[in-house]
């Protein structure tokens, strides 16, 4: 089913106009209406890529290769580095905004040619007035500021996975987006695979009985860190580290704690659970028909850590229980396969793997009919894309909306909960409280650092 979102305002108020025209940022960027094909300008939707790291300039590229989409600038804390995901990557700033004019200028016949603009604090780009809609792909604490503050700026939001740093930060979010009209579309794009789409929905409608049991899979680390003794290390030229922690502890810079690493500090991120998680469990909650609500007990099983003083300190591995109010259970545990979902009836299984995308069943005409081979290959991540810029024009809800993102999101943050106290807890999903838990609780959320608020209004 699909909801209607009321059309907001479109652009920006005045007082972000006049902060605009000040910094010399209100002229958009003009790129020859011969480079978009039949897009005419009037339907394209300019679109600025908040984060160009490892995750963010494929997005950018998933971007900017619609018709109806103008990239007008970019923006990240880094002017350019290795360091990456892939050590042989060069991104930052400055490579994307290459990558951006590249794009345009072969399209339009240029061997030189310059129209996206480049920027380092984003909040210069939520205060532009030819931007429509923001990609949000940065480290997990700066998720909350930025969402909020694009929704209040009148912008649509893509932001990705895991979509909060935590259960409060999450909720914030949500009223946010919604009280200022904005589309979000969080970043898994795992429901955007037609072979998820297909396997959730037999879950749902009773293909396999009812359901008794879910067991979704994290990946172990795939980058070593620091151990105890570790050395602070000078920032690089070109990084503004300060900008980087954002509201986050100020702590000695260190490369293994930014860029790609930053998801094993729970300063920034949740480690595994949150990053590959916020995957398979997302799909787990789509499958059990509870993408607006959650398990009502979290069990811990197990956890392996590194030395303490490490610079990394999120669980190695883990395995965690959540038991829903109707007496199914899910267990998320640490596997080979990164991401990955399993459904356990009293009449059949069925499992998806996204890496690479297969699915089996029990009786396995549950997928063959639909898929003959048993996989099927597909660009998720450029349909989720697409997806969410056609809500953006019909203002309805996206594959993933903000409700979802951090819904499935939270019992990431549950599941960590659990494993950082090191015991089970209890959890009302409509309350979204631990009952009677003080200290529990108090992991609900965390402080900011000064001077850095959720809202601009606050």
């Amino acid at each position: 089913m699909t909801h209607q979102i009321p059309t907001g305002r479109r652009g920006f108020c005045r007082r972000g106009f006049l902060k605009a025209a000040a910094a010399g940022l209100g002229a958009p960027s003009i790129v020859p209406s011969s480079v978009f094909g039949a897009a005419a300008p009037s339907n394209r939707i300019h679109v600025a890529c908040i984060g160009t790291g490892n995750q963010g300039s494929g997005i950018l590229r998933r971007f900017m290769e619609n018709d109806d989409v103008e990239i007008v600038a970019v923006c990240d804390v880094n002017t350019a580095s290795y360091g990456y995901r892939d050590e042989s990557q060069y991104l930052g700033r400055e490579p994307a905004r290459k990558t951006v004019d590249a794009y345009y200028g072969k399209k339009a016949g240029k061997s030189t040619y310059r129209a996206c603009r480049t920027h380092i604090d984003f909040r210069e780009v939520l205060a532009r007035g030819d931007v429509d809609a923001v990609t949000v792909a940065v480290p997990d604490q700066w998720h909350a500021i930025m969402t909020i503050r694009a929704a209040e700026a009148g912008k649509d939001i893509y932001c990705e996975k895991p979509l909060s740093l935590t259960i409060a930060q999450g909720r914030a979010m949500v009223e946010a987006v919604r009280k200022h009209q904005r589309i979000l579309q969080t970043g898994s794009m795992e429901r955007s695979s037609r072979l998820n789409q297909h396997v959730c929905k037999l879950v749902r409608d009773g293909k396999i009985g009812q359901v008794k049991r879910v067991t979704t899979n994290v990946g172990f680390n795939n980058k070593v860190g620091p151990g105890p003794g570790w050395q602070p290390m000078p920032v690089p030229e070109g990084f503004d580290y300060d900008m980087w922690l954002g509201p986050a502890p100020l702590v000695p810079y260190h490369k293994d704690r930014c860029l790609y690493r930053f998801r094993f500090n729970y300063d920034y991120s949740g480690g595994q659970v949150t990053n590959y998680g916020a995957h398979s469990n997302d799909l787990a909650q789509w499958g059990l028909d509870m993408d607006d609500s959650g398990p009502v007990e979290i069990e811990y099983r197990r956890a392996v850590w590194l030395p303490e003083g490490s610079l990394f300190n999120t669980a190695l591995e883990t395995e965690f229980l959540c038991r829903y109010a109707n007496g199914v259970e899910l267990v998320c545990r640490t596997d080979k396969k990164p991401v990955g979902v399993r459904f356990e009836g009293t009449e059949g299984m069925v499992e998806t793997t996204a890496y690479p995308w297969q699915a089996r069943s029990e009786p396995a005409s549950l997928i063959r009919a639909e898929f003959p081979s048993g996989k099927y290959s597909v660009d998720a991540t450029s349909a989720h894309v697409r997806n969410f810029l056609n809500c953006v024009k019909s203002r309805q809800e996206p594959a993933a909306p903000v409700e979802v993102g951090h819904r499935s999101a939270s019992l990431c943050h549950l599941g960590n909960v659990a494993i950082r106290l090191g015991r089970n807890v209890k959890w009302d999903p409509q309350r979204e409280q631990f009952p009677g838990d003080d200290e529990a609780n108090q992991l609900l959320t965390r402080p900011l650092r000064a001077p850095w608020k959720l809202a601009d209004s606050v």
